[in-house]
C-alpha cells in the first residue's frame, strides 16, 4: 500500500513526511524544495492482539510497544504542485506521474492561509486554503482528461465501429493509473453518461475524469499549521465542505519525535500526551517548544499526523489487519517469533488472498487455512476479518 502526499509548495509536506517517517529531507521556506520524490516508511497504529492472547510478542516486520502495533506503509512525498501542472507548468508532469502510484492521497494544505497560490509566503490569513483544495483536485481531473483526449478519436472508433465497450477502451488508456473498466463504468453510471462516445463533450469527459479520480484516488486533507490564530475560522469552514480532514501541526510531531529519539521524553505517535523522562535543565528554547507542543495536544488531542495516516488506511481504503502465524498454538513463525507479522489487507480479502500476499508459492499450493482462535479449518474463499490470526497450510513442493 502506498500513501501519497499532495499539495502545493511550502505548505508543510516535507515536514509531514519527516514527522511521519522520522526521516530527514530538506525543509525550507520556498517553492520546489522537494524536487525528486522522497519515499519513506510511515506507520499505522492499531491495538495489537497480543493483549487479548496474553502473550509477549516480538514482531519481525512491525513494532509493538505496550500493546500498540505500528505497521509499516510506504509514504511518498513528491514535488510541489502549482496551477497549470497538467500542462507541464512547474514540476507538474513529474508530480502527477509520481502521484499516480499512490492508493490514497493526503492533501496537505496550509489552513492558516499563510501561503499564496504559488506557494509563496504571505501574511497569515491572506492566503485561501480552499482554493488550494479546488486547484489540486482540478489539476488531477484535467490531467486524467488529457490522457483520455490524447487518443479520443481512436477511442470513438474502437468503441463504436469495433463494438468494444467504451469503458474497456478507456481503461486501456488509463492502465498506468491502475484504473479498471468496472471503476470507469461505475463512474459513467454515477454521472448518467449513457450517450454514444461520439456525442460526449469535453465537459462530459471532465465530469467523468472527476469521478474516476474520486473513486480511484481518494483524498484526505491534512489541515496543517492548525495551531496558528488564523486557522480556527478556516477549520470551521472546512467542516462545512464535508470532506475527510484532520487538523495537523507537523512541526509539533517532528519536535516530539526528535525529543523522544534523544530520550528526553516518552511519546508514542498518536498519543495525546508525553512524559518528560529526564530531570535536567532545559534551555529556554526547549521549554518554549515543549510548551507549544503541550498546547497543541491539549487543544486538538494529538498532532493529527497519526490520525491522518490511520484514516487514510482503515477508513478510506477499508483495510484490515490480520496476523499470519505458522504455529497455531504458540502463535509463532518457524523461528519462534511470537506474532511476527501484521498484514494490512483489503476488507474483502480471502484466506487464499492472504496466502498469495505472504508468498506466491503458498498461494499456488494453498490447501486450507486455520482460524487460530477457534482452531477450525477455513477454505480458500473464506473472507477474513480484522484481527484474525491465521495459519496457512499449503503444498509448496519444498521439503
Amino acid at each position: 500500500m502506498i500513501i501519497g502526499l499532495l499539495g502545493k509548495a511550502n505548505v508543510g509536506k516535507s515536514t509531514f513526511f519527516n514527522a511521519a517517517t522520522d526521516s530527514s529531507v530538506p525543509i525550507a521556506n520556498f517553492p520546489f524544495t522537494t524536487i525528486n520524490p522522497n519515499i519513506g516508511v510511515a506507520f499505522v497504529r492499531v491495538e495489537c492482539v497480543c493483549k487479548e492472547l496474553g502473550v509477549s510478542d516480538n514482531p519481525v516486520n512491525s513494532q509493538c510497544i505496550g500493546g500498540i502495533r505500528y505497521i509499516p506503509v510506504k509514504l511518498i512525498d513528491v514535488a510541489g504542485l502549482v496551477p497549470g501542472a497538467h500542462l507541464g507548468r512547474g514540476l507538474g508532469n513529474k508530480f502527477l506521474d509520481d502521484a499516480r502510484q499512490a492508493d490514497v492521497l493526503i492533501h496537505v494544505i496550509d489552513i492558516s492561509g499563510s501561503t499564496d497560490e504559488e506557494g509563496k509566503s504571505v501574511k497569515s490569513g491572506d492566503g485561501n486554503p480552499f482554493l488550494d483544495i479546488q486547484f489540486v483536485e482540478e489539476e488531477f481531473d484535467l490531467w486524467i482528461r488529457s490522457i483520455i483526449l490524447r487518443d479520443w478519436h481512436k477511442i470513438i472508433r474502437e468503441s463504436e465501429n469495433l463494438k468494444q465497450k467504451v469503458e474497456t477502451v478507456i481503461s486501456n488508456r488509463l492502465s498506468g493509473l491502475s484504473i479498471n473498466e468496472q471503476l470507469i463504468r461505475s463512474s459513467m453510471d454515477h454521472i448518467g453518461l449513457a450517450k454514444k462516445p461520439s456525442e460526449w463533450t469535453e465537459n462530459d469527459l471532465l465530469l467523468l475524469s472527476k469521478q474516476i479520480r474520486i473513486k480511484s484516488k481518494p483524498i484526505i486533507i491534512a489541515a496543517n499549521k492548525a495551531d496558528l490564530p488564523t486557522s480556527e475560522f478556516n477549520i470551521l469552514k472546512l467542516k462545512d465542505l464535508e470532506r475527510p480532514f484532520f487538523p495537523t501541526v507537523c512541526e509539533a510531531e517532528l519536535l516530539l519525535k526528535r525529543a523522544s529519539s534523544k530520550n528526553l521524553i516518552y511519546y508514542l505517535p498518536g498519543d495525546s500526551n508525553f512524559e518528560i523522562r529526564r530531570n535536567e535543565n532545559f534551555s529556554q528554547e526547549q521549554i518554549g517548544a515543549l510548551n507549544m507542543v503541550s498546547h497543541v495536544l491539549s487543544k486538538f488531542g494529538s498532532t493529527g499526523i497519526q490520525q491522518v495516516l490511520n484514516h487514510a488506511c482503515f477508513e478510506m481504503l477499508k483495510k484490515i489487519v490480520v496476523y499470519p502465524v505458522e504455529d497455531e498454538y504458540k502463535f509463532t513463525d518457524k523461528n519462534g517469533n511470537v506474532l511476527p507479522d501484521a498484514r494490512i489487507i483489503s476488507n474483502n480479502s480471502t484466506a487464499k488472498d492472504l496466502a498469495f500476499l505472504i508468498h506466491n508459492d503458498l498461494g499456488k499450493g494453498f490447501l486450507y487455512a486455520i482460524d487460530v482462535r477457534t482452531k477450525q479449518r477455513i477454505g480458500a474463499d473464506h473472507t477474513l476479518r480484522n484481527n484474525d490470526i491465521v495459519k496457512i497450510v499449503a503444498n509448496t513442493g519444498r521439503n
